[in-house]
This record gives C-alpha cells, structure tokens and sequence, in this order.
C-alpha cells in the first residue's frame, strides 16, 4: 500500500479533487472561499461512505489566511490548481502555502501559461486578441471574468524564494486547448490516444511551452 498523505487542497472548488484523493487513503482538508462551490462540495461528500468521509474535512476560507486556519508543516502535500489566476498579487499566497508544507513537502500548482496567452486567439483567427495578448498577462477566463496568467520563468523565481523550489514542471492542454466544450467526449478508443498526445506533448520541448495551462511541482527543503 502506498504513503497515506495529509493533503491540503486549497480552492477545491466542488470537490472532485479532494474526493478522488480521499478514496485512494488520504487524509484532505478542502479550503474554498465560495459557500456555494463549498455546499456542492459537503452534499457530494456526504453520499460517500463513512471511511471516506471521515478523512475529509471541509473548511469555508480564503488561500490568503491558510496561517489562520492551519499550523506551519501541517501537510505533505499542497495543492492550489486553478486559483492563482485570481489572485492579484499571488506571491504572498505562495509563501503561506510553503510554510503549510512539512520538509520534503509538495507544492503542486495549476496555473494559466502567459507565454501562450496568444496562441488560442491566433489559432480561432482572432489576429487583433492575439497581438494584444502578446503584450499582456490578462485574459478574460470562460465565465467572462478578467483574470490573470503567470509566466514559468517567474514562479521559477517565486518559489525558489519561498523554500519550495521547482523540482519539475508539465503542459496542459497542448494540443487540445480549442476543442469546443460542446463537442464532448470522444469514444473510448479515440479519447486514449488523445490522453496519450496530451501526456506525450506536456512532458516534451518545445510544446509544453505553449500549454494552456502549466503544472508546477516543487518540494519543500
């Protein structure tokens, strides 16, 4: 059996991530700002059974405030997938999130890729988003927001400072990043191979440069 893990998940959104950790024998705590993303979470959670159940806890609280929340070295693993983009100022977060980490520690974040910013609108034929994103790290998310993207070379730098630095890093959505959500799934054969590119080109130069989106794992020292 494998490391059981005291995980941190923070901004978990629904709770899908949690879960499916939570089912494979870890302990996760959830840390989401939203009430509602939090009630979807706990109405999913409780249809689980007991053993999983009792190695969730759910926390309503913002990524800024782990300190309040959690005791330094408290997780061996922390987790903060798609949230940075609405962050302003996101360097702080980091270092709150270091400190969470025991030593060895892993810091895993999921963030949007500012070197790539101009790729979708350039591959839809939207010559004007795309000369405008080469200039910016502001985009405006799928819900309509106005968000922000982070560059590798510049976390690289972040989270040498806060003691967690890079130990390795991979592309998301490479090469499937303008899919219509309205197409949905392909059928199983064709869904593996697109899994298996997807894999291939977000562990390989030069494409995992132009992922959508960048997977940062760094371990604490």
């Amino acid at each position: 059996m494998g490391q059981r893990l005291r995980i941190l998940d923070v901004g978990m959104g629904q709770g899908t991530q949690a879960l499916r950790l939570a089912r494979a024998g870890h302990t996760v705590t959830g840390l989401e700002a939203d009430a509602e993303m939090l009630r979807t979470a706990r109405e999913a959670l409780a249809t689980e059974p007991a053993g999983i159940r009792e190695r969730v806890r759910l926390i309503e609280g913002d990524g800024r405030e782990t300190g309040v929340h959690f005791l330094p070295g408290s997780f061996d693993v922390v987790l903060c997938h798609g949230v940075l983009m609405y962050v302003e100022e996101p360097d702080a977060m980091l270092a709150g999130l270091a400190r969470m980490l025991a030593p060895g520690g892993l810091l895993s974040l999921v963030v949007r890729n500012a070197d790539a910013l101009a790729l979708r609108p350039g591959l839809a034929g939207d010559w004007s988003g795309a000369l405008a994103a080469f200039e910016s790290d502001r985009y405006t998310s799928g819900l309509g927001l106005p968000v922000r993207a982070d560059r590798l070379e510049t976390l690289t730098a972040t989270m040498a400072g806060i003691a967690a630095p890079l130990q390795a890093w991979y592309g998301v959505r490479v090469l499937s990043d303008n899919v219509s959500k309205d197409q949905g799934l392909p059928p199983a054969e064709d869904l593996e191979r697109l899994l298996a590119a997807e894999d291939r080109a977000g562990r390989t130069d030069p494409y995992r440069r132009v992922a959508a989106l960048l997977h940062l794992c760094g371990v604490r020292g």
